[in-house]
């Protein structure tokens, strides 16, 4: 049978993925469910969440790298689907780049997509008046998930994903719907209506995209320089941006092409 025409069911779990997901599942039960809730409610999301006015006013300079480890109490899907799309996207990444790469894109992109929301919401609320945004606590590792996605998207352009679980499409054209999808629910709904961060969510495409571009330029100019004063080839991660499935028929180590 043809590989692209085999159904890999199975997705690899890889190391700096598997911690994540143990350290976000173990904040989320210790310090949120059974601290925060039952002896010092609010606390740890005013401290640990990512609160714009704290940090710009009382310099909590930590929220930006903190926030993404704390999800919402209630509903504990936004845990559960936070860590599935983290497993999904970034093992196959991890393995493709390698952890400590990953592991520097993860947090890249969750403390990119921290600063371009407080970025957002300090100027609409200096425009509209409205102060309040920017008191209300943004948890979750959303950001980073949607950097993940946007680097899925780029790497694995052609591959086939499920949206809503139903309509097959590229990874790409995912990836396009997702953040149209995320812009007009924030010009629907506005900064704050809908009860989701979307800024952060476009906050994490953003910043992944922008990444990858500096990182491919940067990767670039070392092979340029390299090979114009070394005759020794230098190893380079511009594979950042190229579709990596394109290899020989006989490879059997290639990754899953179908996923939903």
């Amino acid at each position: 049978m043809n590989r692209y025409a085999r159904i890999q069911m199975t997705i690899p779990f890889s190391n700096v993925v598997k911690w994540l997901v143990i350290i976000n599942v173990c904040v989320w039960l210790v310090l949120q469910i059974i601290i925060e809730k039952n002896f010092f409610p609010g606390m740890i999301t005013y401290f640990f969440g990512l609160v714009p006015a704290r940090m710009l006013d009382s310099f909590f300079i930590w929220q930006p790298f903190t926030y993404m480890f704390l999800h919402s109490t209630s509903q504990m899907t936004h845990l559960l689907f936070n860590m599935l799309m983290l497993w999904m996207m970034g093992a196959e990444l991890e393995l493709r780049w390698g952890s400590r790469f990953f592991l520097l894109y993860y947090f890249v992109t969750g403390v990119g997509a921290a600063l371009i929301y407080v970025l957002a919401v300090s100027i609409y609320a200096l425009f509209t008046g409205d102060s309040m945004v920017m008191s209300i606590p943004v948890i979750g590792a959303s950001g980073a998930i949607f950097g993940l996605i946007v680097a899925y998207g780029i790497i694995f352009g052609e591959r086939i994903v499920y949206f809503m679980m139903i309509f097959p499409m590229k990874a790409k054209f995912f990836v396009m719907l997702l953040g149209f999808v995320e812009l007009m629910v924030l010009f629907s709904t506005g900064v704050a209506g809908s009860g989701v961060a979307n800024l952060a969510h476009l906050g994490g495409l953003i910043s992944g995209f922008l990444f990858l571009i500096y990182y491919t330029h940067r990767q670039t100019r070392r092979l340029r320089k390299d090979g114009g004063g070394s005759s020794r080839p230098r190893k380079s991660n511009l594979r950042l941006v190229v579709n990596n499935d394109s290899k020989p028929p006989e490879d059997n180590n290639e990754p899953p092409r179908y996923w939903h």
